[in-house]
């Protein structure tokens, strides 16, 4: 089965008004719904903003509605211009710029104990334009963050969900797709105005691409 993991309800919205739902429930504390999308069975589990609230959501579609492929999808921030505000772009690989070994075992910034490269591979979804992603639980305008993710990770979009999900389906064999719609560019004023100005308009290209999302997601 398909289960989409999704931070923020708003961000699940243009989902769930697409789905016929035959269970809607909450675990955990975290939304459950299941019911079919385009013909496919599909589940969406609404998670809660932040790495371990989008980690222990993906571990509960695993676990207990038997996914098989988990796709995320939601609003993040474009860092170069090669993004566009309200476009949607597949994710080829993570990197958690806010997990830091260096010190103790002389890896890249966003190196996992557990692996020798800081960027975790994701599976392509074909006929999108491919962008790499950096996760961290912040969400602010510092410039030192900003220069660490462009000059030191190469990262083209920001974000604070995608990197957890990525490791928990590593670790369980799961393939992971990403997909992410620009709700604010770096260096054109205030993050959060452009994010609250921009959603509406993010969620109507959500729901434009939903149909593509999930056929081209295998």
């Amino acid at each position: 089965m398909k289960c989409f993991v999704i931070a923020m309800k708003s961000e699940a919205e243009p989902l769930i008004s697409a789905m016929q739902i035959n269970k809607d429930y909450t675990a955990c504390g975290k939304r459950i719904v299941c019911g079919t999308l385009y013909g496919e069975q599909v589940a969406v589990v609404v998670c809660g903003v932040g790495k371990v609230n989008v980690a222990s959501g993906a571990q509960y579609a695993i676990d207990c509605l038997g996914a098989t492929v988990i796709i995320n999808l939601g609003v993040a921030g474009g860092l170069n211009n090669t993004v566009k505000i309200a476009q949607t772009y597949a994710v080829s690989a993570v990197v958690q710029y806010d997990f830091d070994l260096t010190q103790l075992n002389g890896t890249a910034i966003g190196t996992l104990n557990e692996c020798t490269e800081n960027y975790l591979p994701l599976s392509v979804a074909e006929g999108f334009e491919i962008k790499k992603v950096a996760t961290g639980d912040r969400f602010n305008d510092s410039p030192d963050d900003y220069k660490l993710i462009t000059e030191v990770l190469g990262a083209d979009i920001r974000e604070m969900e995608l990197g957890a999900i990525a490791q928990v389906c590593m670790h369980a064999g799961v393939k992971c797709y990403s997909f992410k719609t620009i709700s604010d560019l770096a260096g054109s004023g205030s993050t959060t105005e452009q994010f609250l100005k921009n959603l509406e308009t993010c969620f109507v290209s959500i729901s434009k691409t939903l149909e593509k999302i999930v056929k081209s997601t295998v």
